[in-house]
């Protein structure tokens, strides 16, 4: 009986400690983990929004799964981030609740910034691809983002993420 408690006991201590880990290849994104919020327009004569997003360990630790709502889910989405082996690469999903997803490889840079490549299908908008580079600075988490729609590509969209409490809201 003592035996089968020291092993439990070793079983906890291991599972507790891998519990925050993650891959190695994911580990760039260490500092996005948690809750984020930023208010922003969508043009003028439009009404502001607000977008809640939330990173976080998935799969133990091989993926990161972030979800995110716009106007307390209003508009929403869901992605899964992995290393692809066969790719070499970073790759991830996004479905969204407007019937669309995006399927994309994402590029490490040398300051740790990163940047994302999107095929979009099934776009009411015309949008079929998205390029957006990601960056942590001073607490904030920087995204700009540029879509082609239509065969153009927009002008450059900057939005600021803060830290935030807030929930993603699903309706």
């Amino acid at each position: 009986m003592k035996y089968l408690l020291t092993a439990i006991l070793l079983l906890c201590t291991h599972i507790a400690s891998a519990n925050g880990k993650l891959a190695s290849e994911l580990q760039v994104f260490e500092p996005y983990l948690g809750t984020w919020e930023s208010t922003f327009s969508m043009g003028p004569e439009q009404p502001d929004v607000t977008d809640v997003g939330k990173w976080e360990r998935a799969l133990n630790g091989t993926a990161i799964r972030t979800m995110h709502s716009i106007n307390d889910g209003a508009y929403g989405g869901e992605s899964l981030i992995f290393w692809d082996k066969d790719k070499e690469s970073l790759v991830f999903y996004y479905f969204t609740t407007a019937g669309f997803y995006t399927q994309g490889t994402l590029e490490v840079t040398d300051d740790g910034s990163f940047v994302a490549y999107e095929d979009v299908s099934g776009s009411i908008e015309g949008i079929t691809r998205v390029k957006s580079t990601s960056s942590y600075v001073d607490g904030q988490f920087v995204v700009t983002t540029q879509y082609l729609k239509n065969g153009e590509w927009t002008p450059e969209q900057q939005r600021h993420y803060s830290r935030s409490q807030k929930e993603v809201v699903f309706k």
